[in-house]
């Protein structure tokens, strides 16, 4: 008889997993409390939220397969549930029923992936099977699995219709969905991290995979006018540079990743309602060349100062270089503003706020690398010309929009007006999950 003991593993990823579902599932409750009132199926969100919560935390601790598996649907169905809270609304049980056929399908490919390896290993511990000498044929085909399922969970490209078809979603739904489930394929990818890392191929595959959903997700977030919209791009972004790291193999700055962007997405969700009314400080582009410049010291600045604070070298040769990157082009963005303001103050004040801003995330990556030391998942790879070619692409991509004239209507070329226009139809939810009157929503 297997022990309860047998089913579970407890260790630092799955703390650090815990802690930041309980506090933003705490946080989401509260809210819920008062945004709800008055509604009658306010005692089934608490119930389909406990579901999902508790659920949550089984998944991070869970050893056996099946354990693992049973998890997943437990919270996904809790979400699904919750995305069709109003059940007399067409278009959020449509929201609902799209979720639950890409959950479906990425539940189906972890579970072949999880019987290969039981087939392979003979063991139904996760941690045996991650211990387990296991043929190349069966590895490979397994942890290509995984990876598809992780990318259904968190949205990436071409599995994302489901979240930029959830708009409908309450708040607080929107929140626990962008901030806490949508991480999954992040610590898929992070659990299974001793099977991944011992095949670079697929990490670069990996890397790939993010790459592009964090374009397109870019893309399709500059050009939505809907404030929800925008927030559900933003997540499938983040998701895809998180995935990103992962293939970079750092996972240490991928958990701190998701960490940084659960708490600030459930921020982001939970003040929706104001978001729209918010100033925003108006970008004078193109930058004077001596703006620009100074706004990129502080941005190297601020990659030297995250480098001193993660003990990683300014120079390095592997895919660390990455993370220095686009500390350089976080910090210049910061700064840049700041430098264009033309006030005595204010430049100070840019390389103040961006050596702060990289001291803080460097020790929070710093944080996370020592926590997750007994688990050795840092595995930085060599440089290779994909690598490098997405550095490239990334950096002019990044000059051209900050230096690039706008031109009047009349003037934007034909092809430039086709691309938005496809882009815009492209990054639209599903008719069916729209309501296009306001005497279609019964309450």
């Amino acid at each position: 008889m297997m022990g309860i003991e047998q089913l579970f593993h407890h260790d630092v990823l799955s703390s650090v997993m815990m802690v930041l579902i309980g506090f933003v599932a705490l946080c989401i409750a509260v809210f819920a409390w008062r945004y709800l009132a008055g509604d009658r199926g306010k005692g089934a969100f608490y119930g389909y939220l406990l579901i999902v919560v508790v659920c949550l935390f089984v998944l991070v601790m869970a050893d056996h397969m099946a354990v693992l598996l049973g998890a997943i649907a437990g919270a996904n169905f809790g979400l699904v549930r919750l995305l069709g809270h109003n059940r007399q609304w067409p278009a959020a049980q449509q929201s609902a029923r799209l979720a639950w056929r890409n959950f479906t399908l990425g539940w189906l490919l972890l579970c072949a992936a999880l019987l290969i390896l039981y087939g392979a290993s003979g063991e139904s511990s996760i941690q045996a099977m991650l211990d387990s000498d296991i043929a190349s044929g069966s590895l490979w085909l397994s942890s290509s699995l995984i990876v598809l399922a992780a990318m259904t969970q968190s949205a990436l490209w071409p599995f994302h219709k489901w979240l930029s078809n959830s708009l409908n979603a309450p708040t607080p739904v929107s929140a626990i969905m962008h901030a806490g489930l949508v991480n999954g394929g992040g610590f898929l990818l992070a659990r299974f991290a001793p099977l991944l890392s011992e095949q670079p191929l697929l990490l670069t595959a990996i890397f790939v995979i993010g790459i592009v959903s964090a374009i397109l997700a870019t893309l399709w977030k500059l050009i939505q006018s809907n404030i929800k919209q925008m927030l559900a791009y933003s997540t499938m972004g983040q998701m895809g540079f998180m995935i990103a790291q992962c293939g970079l193999g750092l996972l240490p700055a991928a958990i701190a990743h998701i960490f940084w962007h659960g708490l600030f997405k459930a921020y982001l969700f939970l003040s929706s309602g104001s978001a729209a009314k918010e100033p925003r400080l108006s970008l004078h582009y193109p930058p004077s060349a001596l703006q620009f410049l100074l706004a990129l010291t502080a941005g190297v600045s601020a990659a030297v100062i995250f480098a001193a604070t993660t003990h990683k070298s300014v120079f390095a040769g592997d895919t660390t270089l990455f993370l220095l990157v686009i500390t350089v082009i976080a910090g210049t963005q910061v700064a840049l503003p700041l430098m264009q303001a033309n006030k005595r103050l204010t430049k100070p004040l840019a390389f103040t706020l961006t050596a702060s801003l990289a001291f803080v995330y460097g020790l929070s990556v710093s944080f996370i690398e020592h926590t997750l030391a007994p688990l050795a998942m840092s595995h930085p790879q060599p440089l290779n010309i994909i690598h490098i070619s997405a550095l490239v692409v990334m950096t002019t991509t990044w000059m051209w929009i900050i230096f690039a004239h706008k031109s009047a209507p009349e003037q934007v070329p034909k092809w430039q007006l086709k691309a938005y226009v496809a882009l815009l139809n492209s990054s639209q939810p599903q008719a069916s999950t729209m309501t296009a009157h306001r005497n279609h929503y019964q309450v």
